[in-house]
């Protein structure tokens, strides 16, 4: 996985290993809160799951009813996952052999 050198610099460097360095999910909470605001949290927890449920081959009116998310969202996310960096793919696929 190659890191697109538009984000890569020291700030970024510090956020992904103050990630990499969360244990529980109590931290992780508790870090997320302090860096985003609740709006912010929600946003990005939104896409997640858009994302989850494109993965799972779920219809864009299905995906809108049970998040909410707009259909630019569903966009936006469906190119992330067929174009993007494949982060979302990747935590997908991890998730779902630990189940």
């Amino acid at each position: 996985m190659r890191i697109n050198p538009r984000l890569e610099n020291a700030g970024m460097d510090s956020l992904v290993e103050a990630l990499l360095a969360l244990n529980t999910r109590e931290e992780a909470y508790a870090l997320l809160e302090d860096l985003c605001t609740i709006s912010e949290l929600h946003d990005m927890a939104m896409r997640w799951e858009v994302a989850r449920l494109l993965a799972a081959g779920e219809k864009y009116d299905t995906i809108e009813s049970r998040t909410g998310a707009s259909s630019a969202t569903i966009s936006r996310v469906k190119r992330a996952l067929k174009y993007g960096a494949d982060g979302y793919a990747l935590i997908i696929r991890r998730l779902a052999k630990e189940e």
